[in-house]
């Protein structure tokens, strides 16, 4: 099978199209044919290296982390799914590789696509939808009546963070630039800002919950100043923090450079009485079966900007890598 593999780490070099062995699944696994994928920053994260330190993905290895596709073998202890089921899924990290034909998951990290959309829409929920509920439903627990702010609500976590928080039935203010502003409104946000003209650390006080997606050391403190106290700040950018580490299984060599990386930020936040965590995402089909309640509803919608071909995966990672998307960026493979 053809899949677009990392051959070496590096922010200038291409993903090759590679010729592979299919998959053998194991046990609690399933072989998808994937339909669908979809393109993260993350994506070119990994094949810059700039997670080596807690991903250590040995070359070559093929890469992505969305998929919808169907079902074509499945392991002897796969009780929930059948071939032939319509699938999609974030696959855990060590077990990614959606930029292909075919992919073996874990049963827990799959759910059944929701029956109203595409193979290229439902490609496009996975990680941006469990970054969402992770952030917002697992970690801040936002509350009705609540004050969320969505860093850079046109992106492709944006666009689904705004769409959850107005589900949960916060109050949700989100920056864009001036083009965006009626887009992030349709999808529930109730006071957007121009970062190109506006500081939202002078209009914003008093917020309960922050999903923190800027890579700018400034910006976070700003972010971090707009929180009442006993707020929370969830950081998708960092830095990561000791407590994240060892959640991860990391060593106390690497929580301890953790915790000098963040020492900045947990000073700020005991002066302010505020909370900070670093999110990364993990795999979970049961959160992915919730999304497609949500998504079945009519509750949130996929926003995709635009959706490339297969052959076209490595000019579909330098779009997203231009930060201008609205939504997602989707590779249709079959």
């Amino acid at each position: 099978m053809k899949a677009y593999q990392v051959t070496r780490y590096g922010k200038k070099e291409k993903l090759v199209l590679s010729e592979i062995p299919e998959p053998i699944p194991k046990e609690s696994e399933v072989l998808v044919q994937v339909h669908a994928t979809a393109i993260n920053l993350l994506d070119s994260l990994i094949k810059n290296g700039d997670f080596k330190i807690f991903l250590p993905y040995n070359t070559p290895f093929t890469n992505g982390h969305d998929l919808a596709g169907v079902i074509t073998k499945i392991g002897s202890n796969v009780t929930e799914f059948k071939v032939g089921d319509e699938v999609y899924a974030r696959p855990a990290d060590f077990h990614i590789g959606t930029f292909a034909q075919s992919i073996v998951v874990h049963q827990n990290d799959l759910a059944m696509k929701p029956k109203n959309v595409s193979m290229e829409e439902a490609a496009s929920i996975p990680l941006v939808g469990l970054t969402s509920w992770q952030a917002l439903v697992e970690i801040a627990n936002v509350k009705k009546g609540q004050k969320v702010f969505i860093q850079a609500g046109s992106g492709g976590v944006g666009t689904f963070a705004i769409q959850l928080a107005n589900h949960l039935g916060a109050f949700v203010a989100t920056t864009t630039s001036e083009s965006n502003a009626e887009m992030v409104k349709s999808l529930g946000a109730d006071l957007v800002i121009d970062y190109k003209k506006e500081d939202f650390s002078i209009l914003l006080k008093d917020y309960d919950v922050v999903l923190h997606s800027n890579r700018e050391n400034e910006i976070l403190k700003k972010s971090l100043s707009i929180l009442k106290p006993g707020g929370i700040l969830v950081s998708l950018t960092g830095p990561p923090t000791a407590e994240f580490a060892k959640k991860i299984g990391l060593g106390w060599p690497m929580q301890i450079l953790m915790k000098i990386l963040s020492y900045s930020v947990t000073q700020i936040t005991k002066k302010l009485r505020v909370r900070f965590e670093f999110l990364f995402m993990k795999a979970n089909g049961n959160q992915l079966s919730e999304i497609t309640k949500l998504i079945e509803s009519g509750k949130i919608k996929p926003v995709i900007d635009r959706v490339y071909s297969f052959e076209e995966t490595n000019e579909a990672m330098l779009y997203v890598e231009t930060g201008r998307s609205k939504g997602k960026v989707v590779v249709k493979v079959i």
